[in-house]
């Protein structure tokens, strides 16, 4: 298994994956949802891309929002696996726009 990623290559990576920040060594994302079926199916759809990647966020779930965690325990920090997820996260996203409110 490879380290945790040098800051500046986070600080790129992070540039091409909007909604995504970097706090505390973690990558965060939060989504907003508009109804508690929707943010079930955010869920559901999470769960599947991880367990396909052999790799599982921290999630925490309220009514209209998830809020997602990656870091990879075992090196300590955020690394390509992480990377890896949250671009299949933010692929799945698009394809299910309607989950986030559109800004007025």
């Amino acid at each position: 298994m490879s380290g945790p990623i040098p800051s500046e290559a986070l600080r790129e990576a992070l540039a091409t994956l909007p909604g995504w920040r970097e706090e505390g060594g973690w990558m965060v994302r939060e989504v907003t949802t508009r109804h508690w079926r929707d943010t079930m199916f955010l869920v559901n759809g999470l769960a599947s891309l991880a367990e396909a990647q052999h790799h599982h966020p921290d999630l925490a779930i309220s009514y209209r929002k998830v809020v997602i965690r990656l870091q990879t325990h075992d090196a300590g920090g955020i690394t390509e696996k992480d990377l890896r997820l949250a671009r299949a996260i933010q692929d799945w996203l698009k394809r299910v726009s309607d989950l986030e409110p559109q800004e007025a």
